[in-house]
């Protein structure tokens, strides 16, 4: 998905100043089958991510990640319930590990919604 290679663009032109993570899942019509390291290899081959990417999670259901857990409950991170619908929703975390926006899938860093939100 070209999301990877607009990421990755994002992510090397601010890396002093903001950090992408990358958690792969399979919770959505099992588009990433893979392993974690087939995943890492296929993202760095063909779009050449060079971000953080994590192991498979869930991010969704009875078996969430810790992470997704405090991403989507308002009791946690303070006011966020919305999962991910679909693959690359974003989570923006700000310099003091609050939660400050939600994003759709299709919300991309040269995006009005995000560049509003980092400030741009």
């Amino acid at each position: 998905t070209p999301q990877y290679a607009d990421w990755e663009k994002y992510y090397t032109e601010n890396k002093e100043n903001v950090v992408v993570l990358g958690f792969p899942c399979n919770d959505f019509m099992g588009q990433e089958p893979g392993s974690a390291e087939e995943i890492a290899d296929f993202c760095q081959k063909n779009y050449g991510v060079s971000f953080p990417m994590f192991e498979k999670v869930h991010v969704k259901g009875d078996e969430k990640a810790a992470v997704y857990q405090w991403l989507t409950d308002p009791a946690q991170n303070g006011w966020n319930s919305q999962e991910p619908s679909w693959n690359f929703c974003k989570y923006l975390i700000n310099e003091k590990g609050e939660l400050t926006h939600f994003f759709a899938s299709k919300v991309k860093p040269d995006s009005p919604e995000f560049q509003a939100a980092i400030g741009l």
